[in-house]
């Protein structure tokens, strides 16, 4: 996903908590741009929460949620992808939404009031949601088209 902007012209930065190094899936290290503590949604275009691990870590600090929150409520561009709904639910966005996501938290997002469906790419207003990495290319087109407003 981050290639991928990049290579549209996109300024990329990667939001974490506080000034520290991550380890990715595969045991890459990885260190954020930005401390979410000081990241506004005014300053961005959207957000792109990633899928695995990741969104049950970021749904700890209540920094993360009010980012994904108040992106929503400035109705700027939230995309989600495979286990990326868990930080939507925490950020109460779910409700009446139609999304997908990986089938196992399918049940986590219904219950946080989505309206779950099983395809590649779901897009409800500024939200764009995708199942699991086979589908990212289709996920990635529909982030870059809604960055250049299509």
């Amino acid at each position: 996903m981050y290639y991928r902007l990049m290579e549209e012209g996109a300024e990329v930065v990667t939001a974490g908590n506080g000034d520290r190094q991550y380890t990715s899936k595969a045991g890459l290290p990885a260190k954020a741009d930005k401390d979410a503590n000081n990241i506004r949604a005014a300053d961005f275009d959207g957000i792109i929460i990633p899928g695995g691990y990741a969104p049950d870590i970021m749904r700890r600090y209540p920094e993360m949620v009010r980012l994904v929150k108040d992106t929503d409520e400035s109705g700027k561009i939230i995309g989600a992808i495979c286990h990326a709904g868990w930080m939507l639910a925490s950020a109460g966005i779910l409700k009446n939404r139609r999304v997908t996501s990986f089938f196992a938290i399918k049940d986590d997002l219904i219950h946080a009031g989505a309206k779950w469906v099983d395809e590649e790419v779901v897009i409800d207003r500024n939200l764009i949601t995708s199942r699991k990495p086979d589908d990212l290319h289709a996920f990635m087109r529909a982030i870059i088209s809604a960055l250049k407003g299509n």
